[in-house]
């Protein structure tokens, strides 16, 4: 095999977080949105060092060359210096242009003193918990809290450290106080760091310094069976919120030496010790009081997916005539939840199968499965535990819905079920079952804001290959070589997904060598399995022009001659986070299209359980691939991913074409209002 070469993985994830900054220096982004893009990026980087930050720390621990740890780390500078001064010396003046005062590295206005010290005695001073740093103390900072190091310098030439909790799981992270020159917006922890004398009587001397701690994410799961797996991983969870210290960040100012003694009270001997800004946790931005519709988005109301005004006729029996697409949030997500209503209620209906990988705090379709239930049907739903940070959720639901009589199945610790399924089954019916297949979670709640796309279908052999899939999973087995399962229309992870996707490929480089017209389009989250960008660098070299939206994590190398040279890699951010996976083989003129819940990244491959499907529906076929055509002409939102794992603009974003305001306009014109 060629020697190709890989992207690294995590510099890879560091580069799409930053095309999200690169949405918050946009000067041409409304000013809430820019914030919000701010926002996002901290949160990815906190995500970052709980999940990715960890796995480095351990390789650097074993090699001393650790230079992907130092790599990572070195990036992220580089971003957070862009962070602080896109906010510092563009949003913060934006904001004071339009009456909003951000207190953000400065003084509290001396005329607002009074106000905020009446705020932090009616309000805040019952909150806060003092612990003094000594040899017996019991300290241990939660994931991602704010706190407060302050010094203090007692009579006669003594000092002690002590660590003061930030509430801002009681009170808004940012409070707004209105005087003559407009709304002033002040943190929290600016409030109370005025106030430390309240706390600390005997001291003459006071300094205060923002920090926080960042812990390991890692779940350390055994083989469990039955109601074991759910106490395991509630035991589990407990155990995630005191992981050991991935980062230490702390506000510039704060001596090495008090730095140090932080450090060996708080047992930070693994973490990363980073100088931060003024503060932390910026993540927080999302919820500043700031709203205004001229410094937001144009909204783009939800189209109608389905036209439920009908009392004739149902959406069970609309799809016995006609296969259904949705597209969500361009369109309502009132369908799916009508296809979960209607099976709780329909007489004809005995059986009802569905995974949740990532339940829906308030989950209407959990409500209607507990409906369906009790109204005699049996309903079994497969909820993934190892949904990361949505475990607790998923547990609660999972809990609920099988008092309610639901079957509920995990699937074993060593593999995760990430697809995206539901079956119904009816009896007395020429067209026994219905289905939906998605390339998102079933999830009202992130259908807001992820674009995916949702089939339903009467197919009734690709919908009895989704039985049979289930039916394999309530087995509670790892898939083996002797398990055959035939599986014509799906591509499932752990049976036929890979080797189905090697055939297309190579079906394609095959057409090359014949002189017939090929091609590959591809649109996912991460691309990250090396057997399938072998395969894909060998089309290249056979001549196929393939074209991949790549959001995220992206090790293939792009444009290298002898490697990749008719490969190009493009990045969409948006107002909307890019979710869906399709995958278009042109097949000499007769394009096959599948969709699916399957990134090609080694967890989806060999660790999970994954369904891609075709699109067969002509129609929904021809939708499908001008949404996916769209997004390939995107000049304002796309960028190219160069040789450099560079995000490369198209065009100026003042006069490009962005594919998400396209795939709207193309549905409000061509499905419905």
């Amino acid at each position: 095999m060629a020697n190709y070469s890989f992207f690294n993985r995590d510099i890879s994830w560091l580069s799409f977080n930053e095309r999200v900054l690169m949405e918050a220096e946009d000067v041409t982004l409304p000013l809430i949105e820019r914030i919000r893009f701010l926002s996002i990026y901290s949160s990815n980087l906190d995500e970052f060092y709980r999940v990715r930050m960890p796995v480095l720390q351990r390789s650097a621990q074993g090699n001393d060359a650790n230079q992907d740890y130092e790599l990572a780390a070195e990036v992220i500078n580089r971003q957070q210096d862009r962070f602080g001064e896109t906010l510092v010396q563009s949003i913060i003046p934006a904001m004071n242009e339009i009456g909003y005062h951000f207190c953000y590295r400065d003084e509290i206005p001396e005329n607002l003193v009074a106000t905020t010290t009446e705020y932090f005695f009616s309000q805040v001073a019952g909150l806060l918990q003092p612990v003094f740093l000594k040899n017996d103390s019991e300290i241990f900072p939660e994931n991602n809290v704010l706190y407060l190091a302050v010094v203090l310098n007692l009579e006669p030439g003594g000092e002690q450290l002590a660590f003061i909790n930030v509430p801002t799981n009681h009170i808004s992270r940012f409070q707004k106080f209105r005087d003559a020159d407009g709304e002033h917006i002040i943190f929290l922890e600016d409030i109370i760091k005025q106030n430390l004398k309240a706390l600390f009587p005997a001291a003459v001397k006071i300094q205060s310094f923002n920090i926080k701690v960042t812990r390991d994410a890692v779940l350390d799961l055994m083989d469990d069976d039955g109601d074991d797996v759910t106490e395991n991983f509630k035991k589990q969870l407990r155990k995630r919120d005191r992981g050991y210290a991935t980062r230490f960040l702390y506000e510039p100012g704060l001596s090495l030496r008090h730095l140090q003694s932080i450090s060996a009270h708080l047992d930070l001997k693994n973490a990363s010790v980073v100088r931060g800004g003024v503060h932390h946790n910026l993540k927080d931005l999302a919820s500043l009081p700031v709203s205004s519709a001229s410094i937001s988005y144009t909204p783009w109301p939800a189209i109608r997916g389905f036209d439920g005004t009908s009392r004739e006729k149902t959406l069970f029996q609309s799809l016995e005539v006609q296969d259904l697409m949705v597209h969500p949030p361009y369109q309502t997500y009132d369908t799916v939840l009508r296809f979960f209503n209607e099976a709780a209620i329909d007489p004809s209906v005995k059986e009802v199968y569905t995974t949740l990988y990532r339940v829906a705090h308030d989950s209407k379709i959990a409500l209607a499965l507990m409906s369906a239930a009790k109204n005699g049907k049996q309903v079994t739903v497969l909820v993934e535990l190892k949904a990361r940070f949505d475990e607790a959720n998923n547990i609660r639901w999972a809990k609920k819905m099988k008092s309610a009589g639901v079957k509920i199945m995990h699937s074993v610790n060593t593999l995760k079920v990430h697809a995206k399924l539901a079956v119904v089954k009816r009896r007395h019916s020429e067209l026994p079952f219905l289905g939906l297949m998605a390339t998102g979670n079933l999830n009202e709640s992130t259908a807001r804001f992820y674009t995916d796309h949702i089939l339903l279908t009467t197919n009734q052999p690709m919908l009895a290959e989704a039985e049979r899939l289930f039916l394999f999973l309530s087995k509670k087995k790892k898939p083996e070589i002797t398990d055959k399962i035939a599986f014509k229309y799906l591509l499932v992870a752990q049976f036929n997904l890979q080797t189905e996707f090697l055939r297309l490929i190579d079906r394609e480089i095959s057409h090359a060598a014949n002189g017939l017209s090929t091609g590959i389009t591809i649109k996912m989250n991460n691309l990250e399995e090396e057997v399938l960008i072998n395969k894909l660098y060998e089309a290249s070299n056979a001549g196929v022009k393939i074209n991949l939206i790549v959001r995220s994590i992206c090790r293939l190398v792009p444009g290298v001659s002898g490697q990749s040279e008719n490969i190009t890699v493009k990045r969409i951010v948006d107002r909307y986070l890019e979710h869906g996976r399709i995958f278009i083989f042109h097949n000499n003129g007769d394009p096959q299209v599948f969709m699916g819940s399957a990134d090609w990244m080694n967890r989806n491959i060999y660790r999970r359980i994954e369904v891609c499907f075709p699109i067969l529906d002509d129609q929904l076929k021809k939708q499908l691939m001008h949404i996916v055509s769209l997004q390939w002409d995107d000049t304002k939102q796309a960028v190219l991913i160069d040789q450099g794992l560079h995000n490369v603009r198209i065009s100026g974003p003042e006069n490009g074409i962005a594919s998400q305001e396209g795939v709207y306009r193309y549905l409000l014109e061509n499905i419905g209002s």
